[in-house]
């Protein structure tokens, strides 16, 4: 199924190749900024029933304009982007479905037990999105953080997507070495994904064309979801949304059939 996004930068919704996004001051890759608000996103979703999406903060400057995306969609985003402990409760309150955690739950590149059991505790498993976003090393997946920069120790394997499925809802993983270039999904790791997770995913990261939703749907047998960042029609691309509503709701026809 299709999953749609608002990535914030800056407090504009922008479209970000992968991995260019750091703390040393230079600016990001950018794909895409658009003249629309994050409201106007949030409202287009909201209308075409859309749930499970993500706003992702992308640095600083972004929580108002993440908040007002929020109330325009009550209960149909997931937020994402500095998550802790101290502000995940509130951003549930702010109307996000779940939040979506990463960077926090490691510490010098190790999951960090103690954190995620806090953080579940805190707000329960089923309000919590754990981000697995991942580049590729060695010819393994491996988790990366702090906007993509920093290998973690942790690989994206079954073993992995077991063990973490009983602290979080769903996994939000980026192919971070294609996101943003439209150069076509990783199916390898769509397939591990699929393969590996017994709770729902939603992959980003490389998609082109539409046959891409079709490709994934296929591959994963319907586990993974997928979501279209730079190659949306709403985001400067060709792919077109509409298209992407009407594969949403050909699924759910068969699904009732």
């Amino acid at each position: 199924m299709f999953r749609p996004c608002i990535d914030l930068h800056e407090g504009q919704v922008k479209q970000i190749v992968g991995g260019t996004l750091s703390d040393d001051g230079d600016e990001p890759q950018t794909n895409f900024v658009s003249e629309h608000p994050s409201t106007w996103y949030a409202e287009l979703y909201r209308k075409d029933d859309l749930h499970g999406g993500h706003v992702i903060q992308l640095g600083p400057g972004n929580e108002t304009t993440a908040r007002e995306a929020l109330a325009s969609f009550p209960g149909g985003l997931q937020l994402g982007g500095g998550v802790t402990l101290d502000n995940a409760p509130e951003w549930l309150d702010a109307n996000a479905s779940h939040v979506i955690v990463t960077s926090w739950v490691f510490r010098e590149g190790r999951l960090d037990d103690d954190r995620l059991s806090a953080l579940v505790k805190a707000i329960g498993r089923k309000r919590l999105v754990l981000d697995l976003s991942c580049r590729q090393r060695d010819g393994e997946y491996w988790v990366v953080t702090d906007r993509w920069q920093n290998f973690t120790e942790l690989p994206v394997n079954k073993e992995t997507l077991c063990t973490l499925s009983g602290s979080c809802a769903e996994f939000l993983v980026h192919a971070v070495d294609v996101e943003g270039q439209q150069t076509g999904v990783d199916l390898a790791l769509v397939k591990t994904l699929a393969d590996g997770s017994p709770i729902p995913v939603t992959y980003a990261g490389g998609v082109n064309s539409i046959a891409d939703l079709e490709t994934v749907h296929t591959a994963s047998n319907g586990r993974v979801h997928l979501t279209i960042g730079s190659a949306l029609d709403i985001f400067g691309g060709t792919v077109k949304y509409d298209d992407c509503v009407s594969f949403n709701r050909q699924q759910g026809e068969r699904a009732c059939d």
